[in-house]
């Protein structure tokens, strides 16, 4: 086996070919198509690549096949868990297929969701996931397969929406709190469009039965504070509030704090039900009441729509729903009498 030294140059793609007795051209097949190659030819390209140490160059690799194997996200905000789960699901099903997930974060705002997409598509990726607020027309000659994930309050023309059925998702946390017994019920929500369509199956099914929901931060948004600061608000103008469903679980760890800040015990005095189900609410000294929005597998299917219409143009973009699961934990109990 030859041995090289820290001051050894890196091996080039013709050193592999000049060891294995074959063409760079052939080695560069083995290294983007395999299943081509006879397995002779195979076995000593790879024989050669591991004794030398050497390594593909990924601009080599994207000249040579006009494809960076890269694909671009924007997300809105990192402290948001939900992004964690996406990001699991779509990596799982990309690296197989050898792309690797590139991440940008923005704050709220189109210009800067609209940098952050630039940015990546400076870079060339092949496809383009946005979980952000886009505008109509931030899309227009991105030149890739583009995918939404998650509610938004507009999809560009041409891009795929893959998200929760968040509609459905808080009709079950409603009606989850309606079967317990709760009849003065309030809710944590923000602005966005997650959040409204949570809002929306909540309010449509208390409603039904006859209960109007008490809302708070609207118009906010949906963080830790933002949860303690709408729950403050909510026990001052209903003190008598028995449950409260959050617009996903950073709220609902807000909610806890601002109820034990008053004295109250959950859920002896008030029950809280969060959404995400991420890993605050599987946490064993919190064991919150949530929502799975199973966001994992809208990552895995965001992946799968953008590898379709990489690898087939004439594929066009699509829509589809994930049913959420209700995962019942120790947060929530019928109303004190």
């Amino acid at each position: 086996m030859t041995l090289h030294s820290p001051k050894t140059r890196r091996p080039t793609i013709y050193d592999v070919a000049k060891q294995a007795g074959v063409s760079p051209s052939l080695v560069s097949l083995v290294l983007q198509n395999p299943a081509r190659v006879s397995d002779k030819r195979r076995e000593a390209v790879q024989a050669a690549i591991l004794d030398l140490g050497y390594r593909p160059s990924r601009a080599a690799t994207t000249l040579a096949s006009s494809r960076t194997k890269s694909i671009g996200l924007v997300i809105d905000d990192y402290r948001n868990l939900w992004f964690v789960d996406l990001l699991r699901g779509m990596e799982s099903a990309l690296t197989e297929h050898g792309y690797q997930v590139m991440l940008a974060d923005s704050r709220p705002g189109e210009n800067r969701i609209q940098e952050a997409a630039d940015g990546l598509l400076a870079m060339h990726v092949d496809g383009l996931v946005i979980a952000a607020e886009p505008s109509a027309s931030m899309l227009a000659g991105a030149g890739v397969p583009t995918v939404v994930a998650g509610w938004r309050a507009g999809v560009p023309a041409g891009a795929d929406l893959i998200t929760n059925d968040d509609d459905g998702g808080g009709g079950m946390a409603a009606s989850h709190l309606l079967g317990l017994g709760h009849t003065r019920i309030g809710h944590l929500s923000g602005s966005g469009g997650a959040a409204a369509h949570r809002r929306a199956g909540f309010q449509a099914r208390l409603q039904e039965s006859g209960v109007e929901p008490r809302i708070a931060g609207e118009q906010g948004g949906t963080s830790e504070e933002d949860g303690y600061a709408s729950t403050c608000w909510l026990l001052d103008h209903f003190p008598d509030t028995t449950a409260i469903f959050a617009a996903n679980d950073t709220m609902a760890l807000g909610a806890l704090g601002a109820i034990k800040a008053r004295g109250l015990a959950v859920p002896a005095d008030i029950s809280v039900i969060g959404y995400d189900n991420s890993t605050l609410a599987k946490s064993r000294y919190l064991e919150l009441t949530s929502v799975d929005n199973r966001s994992d597998v809208v990552g895995v299917d965001v992946a799968k729509a953008l590898l379709a219409r990489i690898h087939d143009s004439s594929v066009g973009p699509q829509r589809r729903l994930i049913e959420p699961a209700l995962v019942v934990r120790g947060t929530t109990a019928r109303p004190a009498l």
